[in-house]
């Protein structure tokens, strides 16, 4: 495409943009037709070449107010930018790099050099309830790449060396040009690594790791709770080639428990009652998870439902001091079954309640009957 385009419908922007808008489009027309994105496309690289110089016109105030008044013949003889002055904003670009490339573009000179760390592995357990409330250690068995006794990770034969690498000399990134830019990537010969290995362990065939099988203790602090991730530092996956190791992270999961259920520090239970209980009062006994008999107070005329909370009774807070509660739903029971008696006291208490006469309590053959009725169940 030719070159002799206005420098702002190059850029898309009125002639009164200001520096921010002037920098917000540049970048993205820059984004857009940057060659790496559009390979082997001969008009957007010519577009890309256009917009960086106008852009490096358009931000100089100087420049672009001689632009204004006598067009590119007023800017230097109009060559500037990529083709001629070198003046281009280096910075910005690199900030578009940045953003179509990843951070790592331009700054394989800050990274280490050498293998990459070990992976990261997870291990998913399941503990009860009881465990969770008083803590517990627990021996676990993973299957890993651990380091080679036989060479020390390194992935040599015993007693000999390893070379430097001569791709990379020793620096285990390479260097290649790439438009107008030099680009760093890791070296496909040693891997990043700077040297290779001229006759590898017979044990690990070069890696310096081979599988095995590790019994692992976990200690498990008290109030821990579904889903509490534990991480063991370094017992994950060892590097290649005596690389750091990865960590190994326990994720754990509660068994369902047949007393209680659990919220946060909160415990959850039911308990039944008799109705009696429930009208007069009284207290009822909940065994805890702590080992210890719970009294909770019963108040005279208490719905079936209603909850009752025991402070301090509940879970501990992890890694940290206090509990959390004990909270108790009462169920009230109506019973089934009557003794003769027990049905003409409750005809009596109907009686002074609602003031209607009840069958049971009519005469002596309604007595009778009752007993009868005992008697023949």
């Amino acid at each position: 495409m030719s070159l002799d385009i206005d420098y702002y419908e190059l850029l898309e922007v009125e002639r009164t943009a200001d520096d921010a808008t002037l920098k917000a489009s540049y970048r993205k027309l820059a984004m857009k037709y940057h060659p790496d994105k559009n390979p082997g496309c001969d008009d957007s690289e010519a577009r890309f070449k256009a917009i960086s110089e106008a852009y490096d016109c358009l931000k100089d105030p100087q420049k672009r107010a001689a632009y204004d008044r006598f067009g590119k013949a007023g800017v230097n003889g109009g060559a500037g930018g990529f083709g001629g002055g070198g003046n281009a904003d280096f910075g910005d670009i690199g900030d578009i790099f940045e953003s179509i490339f990843g951070s790592a573009f331009g700054g394989g000179g800050r990274q280490q050099r050498g293998p990459a760390r070990g992976a990261d592995l997870r291990y998913d357990m399941e503990i009860r309830l009881e465990d969770a409330f008083t803590g517990c250690e627990r021996e676990i068995q993973v299957d890993v790449a651990a380091r080679c006794e036989t060479c020390d990770g390194s992935g040599a034969k015993p007693g000999t060396a390893t070379n430097r690498c001569s791709t990379c000399a020793g620096h285990g990134k390479v260097r290649a040009q790439q438009g107008f830019f030099m680009v760093e990537r890791t070296c496909p010969t040693c891997q990043g690594a700077g040297e290779v290995i001229a006759d590898p362990c017979n044990s690990c065939h070069g890696e310096g790791r081979v599988d095995r099988r590790k019994t692992l203790t976990v200690n498990i602090p008290a109030g821990v709770d579904e889903g509490t991730r534990i991480r063991l530092s370094g017992e994950g996956e060892s590097g290649a080639r005596g690389a750091a190791p990865g960590d190994l992270y326990i994720f754990l999961h509660m068994s369902r428990h047949k007393v209680f259920e659990r919220e946060g520090t909160t415990l959850f239970t039911r308990a039944p009652i008799s109705f009696t209980t429930a009208a007069l009062g009284g207290s009822i006994t909940i065994p805890g998870l702590d080992g210890k008999k719970h009294d909770i107070a019963i108040p005279a005329g208490i719905q079936s439902g209603k909850q009752l909370r025991q402070r301090g009774a509940g879970m501990p807070v992890l890694n940290a001091r206090g509990t959390g509660d004990l909270v108790v739903q009462i169920d009230v029971e109506t019973p089934t079954k009557l003794t003769a008696r027990q049905k003409e006291l409750l005809c009596e208490f109907r009686e002074t309640e609602t003031g209607e006469e009840c069958p049971a309590s009519q005469g002596f053959f309604g007595r009778i009957k009752e007993m009868w009725d005992d008697l023949t169940e």
